[in-house]
């Protein structure tokens, strides 16, 4: 009995992996499939002439660039889009062009 637990524990462990490893893949597709949407659309929106509405608070987003506050403004901009600090200091930066 006590070399069974042993075993029992590491085929435990093994399926915990296995499962993370599958979600964890389907995420990246899943994530890798937006991006190419995404882009897609943006092109549709750039063939056709049409700018993408800028929610209201990026234009405090752009006086705190003006005013050289940076942080404050990735702050903001993840509050407004719900981004990540990557995604929202690339953004603010693209911005400050």
């Amino acid at each position: 009995m006590d070399s069974v637990l042993p075993v029992v524990i590491a085929l435990l462990a093994l399926a915990a992996v296995m499962l993370i490893s599958a979600t964890d893949r389907r995420a990246k597709t899943l994530e890798r499939r937006l991006h190419r949407l995404e882009h897609k659309v943006d092109l549709l929106l750039a063939h056709a002439g049409i700018e993408e509405p800028q929610p209201a608070r990026m234009a405090e987003i752009d006086q705190l660039l003006a005013q050289g506050k940076k942080i404050q403004a990735i702050k903001v901009h993840r509050e407004v889009t719900g981004s990540g600090l990557a995604e929202a200091k690339e953004a603010v930066e693209r911005r400050m062009r």
